[in-house]
Formats: C-alpha cells, sequence, structure tokens
C-alpha cells in the first residue's frame, strides 16, 4: 500500500510556512490515515493466511477421514494374521499397544512443530510500521536542522 508522505511529489507547500495549528492538524490527519491503512493490511493479510490454513483444515478432515477408514481394515488385517500364531485377543492387544506407541510419538512430534512455528503475526504490516516509524524519525532529524 503507497503511502504518501509530505514533502513527497503530490505535496504541496513548504512546512516552514504553514503554522503550528495546521502542522498539528496534518499530523493528526496523516497519522490517522497511516494507522488505517496499516490496519487494513493486517486485516488482509490475516484474512489470506486464514484462508489458506482453513483450505488445509479441509484437506487433512478429508484425509484423516479415509485414513481411519484404511488404518481399521489395515487393524482386521493384521489381527486375523497374528491370529495364526497365538490367540485373537493377545494379537488385538498387541496391535492396540503398537498403535498407542506410534500415536505418542506422532504426538510429541506435532508438538514441537507446533512450538517452533509460533503464532501467526502479520509479518508483512509489522516491516511497514517500522519503516514508517523510520521514515518518521528521519522527517523529524532533517526538520530540526
Amino acid at each position: 500500500m503507497a503511502i504518501q508522505h509530505p514533502g513527497s511529489p503530490g505535496d504541496s507547500g513548504d512546512l516552514h510556512d504553514r503554522s503550528l495549528g495546521e502542522l498539528l492538524k496534518q499530523l493528526s490527519e496523516q497519522t490517522t490515515r497511516l494507522v488505517h491503512q496499516e490496519l487494513e493490511l493486517a486485516k488482509a493479510e490475516l484474512t489470506q493466511k486464514g484462508k489458506q490454513a482453513g483450505t488445509g483444515a479441509g484437506l487433512f478432515g478429508g484425509a484423516g477421514a479415509l485414513g481411519l477408514a484404511a488404518l481399521g481394515a489395515l487393524t482386521a488385517c493384521l489381527i486375523l494374521v497374528l491370529n495364526a500364531v497365538m490367540p485373537a485377543w493377545l494379537a488385538a492387544l498387541l496391535v492396540a499397544v503398537v498403535y498407542g506407541i506410534i500415536a505418542f510419538v506422532l504426538v510429541k512430534q506435532g508438538q514441537a512443530k507446533i512450538k517452533a512455528a509460533g503464532p501467526p503475526v502479520p509479518t508483512q504490516t509489522i516491516e511497514t510500521v517500522k519503516e514508517d516509524l523510520e521514515w518518521a524519525k528521519t522527517q523529524m532529524r532533517s526538520d530540526r536542522t
């Protein structure tokens, strides 16, 4: 989003020729406009990220449902295979314990990945706010000299 700063090509008049009241009014208007633009940018950025995450979550849900059906069939198959060498109850218990161990490992890996990802933040907005603050500091320094 392009922001027109005072002293840029579209700005008419010299700041030194304006009264303090005019300058304060201009500062208030520009600050309000800047804050509004930054909020709109943050809103757009978070909306885009939210849509992408929602689509991904839907795909994960569908994959999970099909995966659960496949796991059920695989479980029955494993129990029937193991039933050839041990009682059915022991075969079912053994399969359940192996699945429990696998689930525990996956949970721990998932927790580590989520922790590493950190919170979702509007990074582009943060960068433009930093740029705007740096520009304002530069303008204040140049106006003093």
